[in-house]
């Protein structure tokens, strides 16, 4: 069983930043991919950034040139740095782990974007 747990979200004003994080209980090198999705109030759950073990991170064009993942082995975290933020960018923003073909969530953390 692998647990997710995210941190960083809140509240930030437009053009901000954030950086959210997940640590994971398993080490990260084990997990493949890992990805960050994100549910506005009332909407479908979407995905927003994917960091395989290897090859090239995806993006979502939403999201593309403002948001980067990356991933620290040795902290067992994956990050995602969100810049110049929008309202549109509010959500609840979801780590997901994928091991041994099963899927992993985290519980969330919600992030604002608002005046």
């Amino acid at each position: 069983q692998v647990q997710l747990v995210e941190s960083g979200g809140g509240l930030v004003q437009p053009g901000g930043s954030l950086r959210l994080s997940c640590a994971a209980s398993e080490n990260i090198f084990s997990l493949d991919p890992m990805r960050w999705y994100r549910q506005p109030l009332g909407k479908q759950r979407e995905l927003v950034a994917t960091s395989p073990r290897w090859g090239s991170r995806y993006y979502a064009d939403s999201v593309k040139g403002r948001f980067t993942v990356s991933r620290d082995n040795s902290k067992n975290t994956l990050y995602l740095e969100m810049n110049s933020l929008k309202p549109e960018d509010t959500a609840v923003y979801y780590c997901n782990a994928v091991h041994s073909s099963t899927d992993y969530w985290g519980q969330g953390t919600q992030v604002t974007v608002s005046t």
